[in-house]
């Protein structure tokens, strides 16, 4: 009779050992990933509360002011493209008008400046655009607004302020760069112009600031070709945009000149 060989049962079942230490380490995997997912999300939650802290000051922020203005601020930023949204540039309730009415408002009230092609004013899937001309409300590359334009933007504050959308401040360049002692790019020159229409409605026409924010895009939304000087002459403005019930469903920040 063959006699079984001593401990041939042990070396049988070794496979086992290395089995349990095989699903051990994979059970210890999956619950090191579990971890750091639920610590992922709580640090997304963190940022996205910072985000909203943030956007939920109601003002301009004075820092960027001080950029803008060539103040000392111990910051340096080339480009920058700004959209400062105060109560996330939603009216208290969200709530929005049919935008139809002040479309033909404005067509009838400004109808001369329309035809003088100083300012145009257009409906978007977005909202009402009203599209000021910069060489007619701006000097070329300065933010100040002309003083004899005052009397216009008073009709449009007017319209605005009996609105209860929110309202985006938008400037914009040609393709051409500025590089001066004030502005050092075409970003910094296109906000510095949506902070000094907001300042004028704010300050002097008493239009709500939580209900605007204001959006620096240099040369990114032409209207125009920037290959020819009317084209470039088209590009340079400031975009007042009433947001109609979609687009504001989307602020703050997702929505693009010309959607």
């Amino acid at each position: 009779m063959r006699r079984e060989r001593k401990g041939a049962n042990a070396n049988h079942e070794r496979w086992l050992v290395s089995y349990a230490d095989f699903i051990t380490l994979l059970f210890a995997f999956f619950v090191m990933m579990y971890a750091n997912s639920q610590t992922n999300k709580e640090k997304a939650q963190q940022i996205s509360q910072a985000f909203r802290e943030a956007l939920d000051q109601g003002r301009v922020s004075q820092a960027l002011i001080r950029l803008l203005k060539n103040e000392p601020s111990g910051r340096k930023m080339n480009d920058i493209v700004v959209t400062e949204a105060a109560r996330s540039s939603k009216p208290e309730g969200g709530r929005t008008v049919e935008l139809m009415p002040s479309l033909r408002e404005l067509n009838l009230k400004l109808k001369e400046d329309i035809a003088a092609h100083r300012l145009e004013v257009r409906m978007e899937k977005r909202g009402l655009v009203i599209s000021l001309r910069e060489a007619t409300f701006f000097p070329p590359g300065g933010d100040t607004l002309e003083p004899g334009t005052v009397p216009v933007l008073e009709v449009i504050a007017k319209e605005i302020k009996g609105l209860p959308n929110p309202v985006r401040l938008e400037g914009h360049t040609d393709s051409v760069p500025i590089r001066t002692a004030r502005f050092r790019s075409n970003w910094e020159l296109s906000a510095a112009r949506g902070i000094a229409m907001l300042e004028l409605f704010a300050e002097r026409f008493g239009v709500e600031p939580g209900r605007m924010a204001i959006g620096g895009f240099a040369d990114s939304a032409p209207v125009a070709s920037n290959e020819t000087a009317e084209g470039r002459a088209r590009n340079r403005r400031v975009d007042i945009v009433v947001l109609n019930e979609v687009a504001a469903a989307r602020e703050p920040g997702a929505i693009r000149p010309g959607q």
